[in-house]
């Protein structure tokens, strides 16, 4: 048989009860928290993730721009380097010929040296025309060293190939009197025209000798691949 509670037993209950689902909501709420701070913690991470990549994507974008930039910087000033010593050597170059090119006037000022380099630059067009009967073409200044020149040439020729050549000095055209000397050797029924003035000479080494002067003034180019 069962007996009615009392109010303090009842109010004891409900005291009680109200504890249990205090501490049940208590409970659940920390639960509530912890799982919050969890996911918050989570997205934090992955936003801080995202945006250390767009800031590492952005440096790197900014740093190969920049990269670029200095690499494009060096490159032209290189050139504009390689521009100018170019320009420096052509120019030393071109002084040392020009130089030359003055000195060639008074080159045939010393008679016994001057007749004996005309007679190889006709022996020189003997040898390459091979024909009985040429014609030589010098200035009239000259014409007295270049006769002996002739001669002496025709007997080297005839020393070493053993057979005469016909050789005349073509006094009806004669070199430019501006000319600074040397010789034209001419065959082939006056179409073939041997340019050994020089000026000419001097021109040929220009060209030919160029490669020789500048490893000799400036040394070896160690990017040239091909020495033709």
């Amino acid at each position: 048989m069962s007996h009615a509670m009392s109010d303090d037993q009842v109010a004891g209950e409900l005291k009680k009860m109200t504890a249990f689902i205090r501490q049940e909501a208590l409970e659940k709420a920390k639960e509530i928290e912890i799982k919050a701070d969890e996911e918050f913690a989570i997205e934090k991470s992955k936003l801080v993730r995202q945006e250390t990549s767009s800031i590492d994507s952005q440096y790197a974008k900014k740093h190969k721009q920049a990269s670029m930039s200095q690499q494009i910087t060096r490159s032209t000033l290189a050139n504009k380097t390689r521009i100018k010593v170019l320009s420096a050597r052509q120019e030393l170059l071109d002084e040392l010929f020009e130089k030359a090119r003055d000195k060639l006037a008074s080159y045939s000022e010393d008679k016994g040296k001057y007749e004996g380099m005309c007679r190889g630059l006709i022996l020189e067009g003997l040898y390459a025309l091979n024909e009985d009967k040429v014609t030589v073409r010098a200035r009239k200044v000259d014409y007295d060293i270049v006769k002996k020149a002739i001669n002496g040439a025709k007997k080297e020729y005839k020393e070493n190939l053993e057979k005469d050549v016909n050789v005349e000095l073509d006094e009806k055209n004669p070199q430019p009197e501006g000319s600074p000397g040397g010789v034209s050797i001419v065959g082939g029924g006056g179409k073939i025209d041997i340019n050994n003035t020089l000026d000419e000479r001097l021109k040929l080494l220009e060209t030919d000798a160029l490669p020789m002067v500048r490893t000799v003034l400036f040394g070896k180019n160690e990017n040239r691949r091909f020495y033709d």
